[in-house]
């Protein structure tokens, strides 16, 4: 089979690496990228496999030699890049490849090849994002409200990039979230190059339309309005929640 292209978006703290994790156990042939980065690991993290480490010097050499498909400075400090080893790589294999980047480095590939599957994911509200936020800084020995309080502006700058994206899931709930990333590959498996669903092949097609963004409008209208984001219009209304209730 041809290999596709996906990309897949989100807030830091919405649960897009479980999810793409979830599908890799359940889809097979579908490859992951494993970005590059001049942070430092945290916690249990291990270099190679959630990220390549490197130092700036090295990361930017990487720049000029043209080993990146695309790549980006987060909060002003750390640099991050997608390997286009990994893109040969999987295209050689017949294999589908998952990017999990950022909106900056979304922009770019799709410049290079629009014909990449978009897919965003959104936290169902502020509040739960700031528990996901909290929880994961906890896990890794160190919580620090600054930059807390930054990744949730960072969120909503992020969320208001959504209508560039072709597929758009809410990650409420886990399960009902991974079973819509699934449909989405596997029925663009299916229109693009003719593979056979094996399983409920009309109800896959039905969950995948369902999360195409022209059919999302409806469902994500509450989500963005939460985010202080108009739900018509895709721009920021005002600023979102407090910290009142989530101590």
């Amino acid at each position: 089979m041809a290999g596709i292209l996906f990309i897949i978006s989100a807030p830091s703290g919405s649960g897009k690496s479980t999810l793409v994790n979830e599908l890799r156990k359940q889809v097979s042939g579908v490859d992951f990228a494993v970005s590059w980065t001049t942070r430092a690991p945290r916690g249990s993290e291990e270099n190679g496999r959630e990220y390549h480490f490197t130092t700036r010097e090295e990361f930017e050499r990487m720049i000029e030699a043209g080993l990146f498909l695309e790549y980006a400075e987060v909060f002003g400090k750390d640099l991050y890049g997608t390997p286009r080893q990994a893109l040969d790589d999987a295209l050689a294999a017949g294999h589908d490849l998952m990017l999990d980047i950022d909106v900056q480095g979304a922009a770019q590939v799709r410049a290079k090849m629009p014909e990449a599957v978009g897919i965003f994911v959104l936290p169902p509200n502020p509040n739960v994002l700031r528990t996901r936020l909290r929880n994961r800084s906890r896990a890794e020995g160190v919580v620090h409200e600054d930059e807390l309080f930054r990744r949730l502006g960072q969120a909503r700058n992020e969320i208001e990039n959504y209508r560039q994206y072709g597929y758009i899931l809410v990650n409420d709930v886990l399960d009902r979230a991974v079973a819509q990333l699934e449909a989405i590959v596997l029925a663009e498996r299916f229109y693009r190059n003719g593979e056979v669903i094996a399983y409920r092949s009309r109800r896959v097609l039905e969950v995948a339309a369902a999360c195409l963004q022209a059919n999302s409008q409806e469902r994500l209208k509450p989500v963005l309005e939460a985010f202080g984001i108009d739900g018509d219009s895709g721009q920021q209304k005002l600023p979102f929640g407090d910290d009142s209730d989530d101590d």
